[in-house]
């Protein structure tokens, strides 16, 4: 998962500028993290053109955006001809492609501390425009655009401003963006079945290669079951299966076993962890399951096998 460390690095690169300049003054680890950036500024500084590879970051993001873009997100593209507003979630991985130079607007990043519940009163994970099976990029009309516009510099000034109040000003305005979105009616998504399969078949095999290599007893898999990576695909475990199958002859739960084998097999033989501390990290709730799924793939114990 990309940090927010990761993230400054990543916007910084190719320029002068250190990381930590761009962090908000006065911002408080307690009350979590907000910053708000200029896309075109962002641009400029960058050497290459920008793309966002598929990923999932340890933070939300909201943007407004100006200029011809493309959006891979789960099973759908969504083509943004002139101007849109996207919304971005911890859970689902996308990839956002512009396909110019000429791109501007403005965009902000918050961590779930920042925006919780018992500071401004909304749920993330309830809210729809943040669901995993949403359309989470919608097309703005001029209209719309100075309207999100208004919010993003009002975000703009009060983040620049000495006001003791102002992370709590700034909420609302986040609030009025998530909600100005969840109004709106989503970008029909463009895509074939055929590219559609391809594209949950690769997206499948990069969320499950990237939670590994394990690399601390304290690391755990957070997706173990077909039914966890069909949800964070957005898309029913039966289709997942059936996809996974024409592709690549196997089904959702052989990859998984499969890779989950490797790692054992590498840990047991690589590391001085105890079994049970391999057992955890890599899921599983009892010595004893991962005892006898690992004899089931491999005829040896974990034991044996290390020996």
């Amino acid at each position: 998962m990309k940090s927010l460390d990761s993230f400054y690095e990543e916007i910084t690169q190719g320029s002068t500028i250190e990381p930590s300049s761009l962090l908000p003054n006065d911002i408080k680890k307690e009350i979590g993290h907000f910053n708000v950036f200029d896309i075109k500024e962002l641009y400029e500084r960058l050497k290459e053109k920008p793309s966002m590879p598929y990923d999932r970051r340890a933070y939300y993001k909201i943007s407004l955006i100006k200029g011809n873009n493309r959006a891979e997100y789960a099973d759908k593209i969504i083509e943004i001809e002139k101007q849109g507003l996207l919304f971005a979630t911890p859970k689902i991985p996308y990839n956002y492609l512009p396909q110019d130079t000429n791109q501007s607007g403005q965009f902000c990043v918050f961590t779930s501390e920042f925006l919780s519940k018992n500071k401004s009163g909304i749920d993330l994970d309830e809210l729809p425009i943040f669901a995993s099976d949403g359309y989470p990029i919608f097309q703005l009309t001029d209209e719309e655009v100075a309207e999100v516009e208004l919010i993003f510099n009002k975000i703009q000034k009060e983040i620049n401003s000495d006001y003791i109040y102002k992370y709590d000003l700034i909420r609302n305005y986040v609030a009025e963006l998530i909600h100005f979105g969840q109004k709106l009616q989503p970008i029909t998504a463009l895509y074939s079945k055929h590219n559609s399969a391809t594209r949950v078949s690769s997206l499948f095999a990069e969320l499950l290669e990237r939670q590994f290599p394990i690399e601390s007893p304290n690391q755990r898999l957070e997706l173990r079951t077909a039914k966890d990576f069909a949800e964070r695909l957005s898309v029913h475990v039966n289709h997942l299966n059936k996809v996974l199958k024409e592709n690549t002859g196997k089904t959702t739960t052989e990859l998984i076993t499969n890779r989950l084998t490797n790692e054992a097999k590498i840990l047991l033989k690589q590391t001085d962890w105890n079994i049970s501390e391999i057992a955890f990290s890599l899921g599983f709730e009892e010595l004893a399951h991962f005892s006898n799924f690992f004899k089931k793939q491999t005829t040896f114990t974990p034991l044996a096998f290390r020996s």
